[in-house]
């Protein structure tokens, strides 16, 4: 990955046009490009457009920048320097926050297999399973999704670190979900990495802690490429009470829209970089804790991290492009709005997809439906797909957040009807389906509807 390219000097572009060309001064005031219609364009990509007649593309830039700083709002955060952080509100952003806020807490119809109790606890354990995993692999987890999801579904112990990784973001990831009312304080912040890096750190005494005064400061590279230097460690303390203290909304002298705040916190954990390890993972999980401590309740189901790993070069920019520019926010603001759309689009996707399975399933067997509950049902169709997969008392419990008996009784009713095979799996056992299982069940179809 290459850094971004550093956007030219826009004061002192503009001082040598008062000083030798005056005549530009009123072009360049009104150049086309810095409207709150345009696109908002960091240097590294508005190099490569073409700039009004007349002018530069240093000079358009610095027509752009004089337009953006009129209409930035600064934060309560600072970088390094004790300079602020802004942002602004270009109608991309809007529309992406109206879209967002729709969608994500509650203002359409969702699918009803998320606002359904009898189902809805499935569809979030196997979000907080995506997430969980690709989480863990933006941060260099090598381990497969089958044999993580394995893991976590069967809630056998992690065999090594990179299975540790994904088994701590999954167990971070709920405790996410059960404090979404609590403040944001250091402690919960410490906590949470706690959870997060418990044995995976080099040096396990750094887990649960900010660096102290005194270690080597860890930075932030690429290979042998330099991408961020962070505060020195003597300021963590004070920056990270001042971050909670933004993330409580104790310090808003603007408005900040509640989703940009949740945005905002992900970016100054990476930028604050308060801990040896783990910064970006618990970045992630602080991002969730704030949107559902804004009650943007579907964020829950959804998984940011599988859309960031697929591109992780464009999140890197995202990061730099904002500090480079003067501390512009907009553009991290913009790349999350869109990863939030895209993994919105795929839950939809995901939940009509999963729909039309059941709907497959239950149309086929009709007979089901009025034997099996509807956990058994989704085992059923599982089973369809994956003949070979077997299924364990506690990976049932797990998928659908059951205790155990009820897992265990699923288990045994459908073992009663003929159509699991109980064996012995260690101490415990497993079930897997029978060989001729769509043959059962449409036997079970046909004995039904002669009843």
């Amino acid at each position: 990955m290459k850094r971004p390219m550093q956007p030219p000097p826009a004061d002192e572009i503009m001082n040598m046009i008062v000083e030798s060309e005056p005549e530009k001064l009123a072009k360049i005031l009104t150049t086309p490009g810095a409207g709150p219609t345009d696109a908002y364009l960091p240097w590294d990509k508005l190099r490569f457009k073409n700039p009004p007649e007349g002018l530069t593309h240093e000079e358009w830039w610095a027509g752009i920048k004089l337009a953006r700083r009129r209409v930035q709002r600064k934060l309560p955060l600072l970088d390094v320097d004790g300079n602020p952080f802004v942002f602004a509100l270009p109608d991309v952003i809007l529309k992406s926050l109206e879209e967002v806020t729709r969608d994500a807490s509650g203002k359409i119809t969702i699918s009803e297999q998320v606002t359904n109790p009898a189902t809805r606890d499935r569809y979030l354990i196997n979000s907080l399973i995506e997430e969980a995993i690709n989480s863990s692999q933006l941060e260099g987890a090598s381990t497969s999704r089958k044999v993580a999801k394995e893991m976590i579904r069967t809630q056998r112990q992690p065999r090594d670190r990179d299975e540790r990784m994904i088994y701590n973001n999954y167990q971070a990831m709920r405790m996410i979900g059960e404090l979404r009312k609590e403040r944001l304080t250091p402690q919960l912040i410490c906590e949470i990495h706690r959870v997060v890096t418990d044995g995976t750190l080099d040096n396990p005494s750094a887990s649960g802690r900010f660096q102290l005064a005194g270690e080597d400061r860890v930075s932030v590279w690429n290979g042998d490429l330099l991408l961020h230097t962070p505060p020195p460690a003597e300021e963590i303390p004070a920056r990270v009470q001042t971050l909670c203290d933004f993330a409580n909304g104790e310090l808003d002298e603007a408005y900040i829209p509640p989703v940009l705040r949740a945005i905002t916190i992900h970016f100054m954990v990476g930028y604050d970089h308060p801990f040896e390890d783990g910064n970006g993972r618990t970045a992630r999980a602080l991002f969730y804790w704030s949107m559902l401590n804004q009650d943007y309740w579907l964020t829950e189901y959804l998984a940011i991290s599988p859309i960031l790993k697929n591109a992780p070069s464009k999140y890197a920019h995202s990061y730099l492009h904002s500090e480079d520019d003067e501390n512009d926010l907009t553009y991290f603001h913009l790349y999350q709005l869109g990863v939030l759309q895209r993994s919105i689009a795929q839950l939809h996707a995901y939940l009509f997809a999963k729909a039309e399975e059941v709907r497959e399933l239950q149309q086929s067997i009709s007979g089901a439906q009025k034997v099996f509950n509807h956990r058994q049902i989704a085992l059923l169709n599982h089973a369809l797909k994956s003949p070979g997969a077997y299924v364990t008392a506690q990976s049932h419990m797990a998928s659908h957040n059951i205790v155990y008996e009820t897992a265990r009784q699923d288990l045994i009713g459908l073992e009663t009807y003929g159509l699991l095979l109980k064996s012995k799996n260690g101490r415990s056992f497993a079930w897997t389906p029978v060989d001729d299982l769509a043959e059962r069940l449409r036997g079970l179809d046909e004995a039904e509807s002669d009843t």
